[in-house]
């Protein structure tokens, strides 16, 4: 699997090889510029017929002399080229200056401001190489609008098309988010002043690309929030760096990286037969070898989350699957169900009597659970049985009022599933409005959060993250290629608790639950893509033997 990289860790890889003696700054940057320009002819293939018109806009450091390189590049294969500079020249780093030098003997440099962007012919490409992965603060708003100004041109015959390099200018390459400048106070009229400040401050700040070219490995923000959305198509081009950031084996992560969930598509030969068919294959020639799931339901009326979790429990390969209700509700769950058995719980006393039965290797509580002193007890008592357990939905809004008190009842084999609502009342302090304030990443927030709970969190998204305790964190992205939108429907959540389940109740230690979850993760994914548009909670698992088939069971 690959790795995603922050701004910092890219800086340092970047730093360590030049130190080194691999490579010179200007060999890397000569190595980004090429790169950017074999990815938009394999992008746009009809590019590469006849010499076309190109403005390629360089901010102050080096991403600005990535920018000269594509310019000169583009000039030597017989494009018409404009290029503009944000900054004083004299102050550029060494090698962006010596890459401006060099164009310089080709074509001109013009400050680049909004009106002076603004005139000429529309370009085929605009290139937006001002800022890059080491931004911090908002761009200049007359930034913003000189690009803008590009692409409001009379003439020409299409749209241009947006290349940005290593990612659209603003965007925070740590946390997915646009930077803006500081919102106004809170006043009296902060609602107003606030729809003032968005549309005349930040939206404007908002660039796409059609295309976003980044260096060596794809960075953590490229995948994070809405920024799949700004960046277009993401392509990662090889500059001549030599550290090896691929996961050949698919374990635990290593603490502290960040790993991308997918199959090494490296290995073509192989197909992704080597991840995940081996939390998937059949194994043993008995159902128990497989492992007995349970999931809790609630009572009449509220059976359908638990039910959804148990078929797809099932479906993922779980040996046996037991839904356990309140009596009142087996008439409901029974109608519904054929093979997946049903157990009656009227007090307490009745799940920690089934329990007891060692062969009961997974359990699922929260999809329409309930709320209520009842159900806190229900946790209480799976937690105490130390069988790997997914709480989800109502086990953990049970909670809200003292998270501390669940998190210290929690075992290493335990799965807290929470979407932002949820994760938000578990953990106020990295919840989604904290961690923007205070620009906090969604994995570190995650990260942070399974240190606290002492188990492995999922927090859904179309950016998952997964993180076990000690910085061990994985991204899950329905992102780019993999994007699949209409998983953004009731239940979807229910049936990834109960494919998490289904999978753990097929392993005992000392397997690792993390990579489990992430085998679950992607395995909802494909489902849902295979399915496509209209997709309802309750095909997900129906997907799944096609999803199996394609990887070769």
């Amino acid at each position: 699997m690959a790795e995603l990289l922050t701004a910092a860790e890219m800086r340092a890889i970047e730093k360590t090889a030049i130190e080194s003696g691999e490579l010179t700054g200007l060999a890397l940057m000569e190595q980004a510029g090429r790169g950017v320009i074999d990815a938009i002819l394999e992008e746009w293939p009809e590019l590469a017929n006849g010499p076309h018109r190109a403005v390629v806009l360089c901010g102050p450091g080096n991403n600005g002399g990535d920018g000269f390189v594509i310019a000169r590049r583009l000039r030597d294969k017989g494009w018409s080229v404009e290029v503009f500079l944000f900054g004083d020249a004299g102050k550029l780093p060494p090698d962006a200056r010596k890459n401006r030098y060099l164009w310089a003997a080709m074509g001109e440099v013009r400050p680049l401001t909004p009106e002076a962007a603004g005139e000429g012919d529309r370009p085929a490409i605009l290139v937006d190489a001002m800022f890059g992965t080491g931004l911090a603060r908002a761009i200049p708003l007359d930034l913003a609008r000189a690009v803008h100004a590009v692409g409001a041109r009379g003439a020409g015959s299409s749209p241009s098309r947006v290349v940005a390099v290593d990612c659209p200018s603003g965007l925070d390459c740590d946390t997915g988010e646009f930077l803006f400048p500081d919102p106004p106070p809170e006043g009296d009229d902060d609602v107003s002043a606030h729809s003032d400040w968005w549309q005349s401050e930040a939206t404007p700040r908002i660039l796409r690309a059609d295309l976003t070219v980044t260096f060596h490995m794809a960075k953590v923000g490229h995948y994070l929030g809405e920024a799949p959305g700004f960046c277009g198509r993401l392509r990662t081009v090889d500059i001549g760096l030599l550290e090896d950031r691929i996961e050949p084996t698919p374990g635990r992560p290593q603490g502290g990286r960040l790993r991308l969930v997918g199959p090494d598509h490296n290995w073509h030969d192989l197909k992704g037969r080597i991840w995940p068919v081996e939390f998937v294959r059949p194994r043993g020639g008995h159902k128990y070898d497989r492992g007995h799931s349970l999931i809790l339901a609630g009572g009449p009326g509220r059976g359908g989350a638990a039910r959804m979790a148990a078929r797809a429990a099932l479906r993922i390969g779980s040996g046996l699957v037991t839904v356990g209700c309140p009596a009142a509700a087996l008439q409901e769950n029974a109608s519904q169900l054929d093979a997946i058995m049903l157990r009656p719980f009227k007090e307490v006393t009745d799940l920690i009597e089934f329990l007891a039965d060692g062969r009961i290797t997974a359990v699922c509580l929260g999809p329409g659970l309930g709320k209520g002193e009842k159900p806190q007890r229900q946790v209480t008592a799976v937690l105490a049985a130390e069988r790997a357990t997914v709480l989800d939905a109502d086990a953990l809004t049970i909670h809200e009022d003292d998270p501390q008190g669940l998190f210290y009842q929690l075992h290493e084999r335990c799965v807290l599933t929470p979407h932002e609502g949820e994760f938000a009342r578990l953990f106020p302090d990295l919840g989604q409005n904290a961690r923007r304030d205070a620009r906090l990443s969604k994995v570190d927030a995650v990260r942070q959060a399974a240190d606290r709970a002492g188990c492995t969190v999922l927090l859904k998204g179309p950016d998952t993250v997964i993180a076990s305790p000690g910085g061990v964190a994985s991204l899950h992205a329905a992102a780019y290629e993999r994007e699949a939108p209409w998983l953004g429907t009731a239940g979807a959540g229910d049936v990834l608790a109960g494919m998490i389940t289904g999978l753990l109740a097929r392993i005992s230690p000392p397997q690792e639950v993390h990579p489990v979850v992430e085998a679950a993760a992607w395995l909802h994914v494909e489902a849902a893509r295979a399915f496509g548009p209209g997709l309802i909670a309750e095909d997900i698992p129906e997907e799944l033997p096609k999803v199996f088939r394609a990887l070769g069971l």
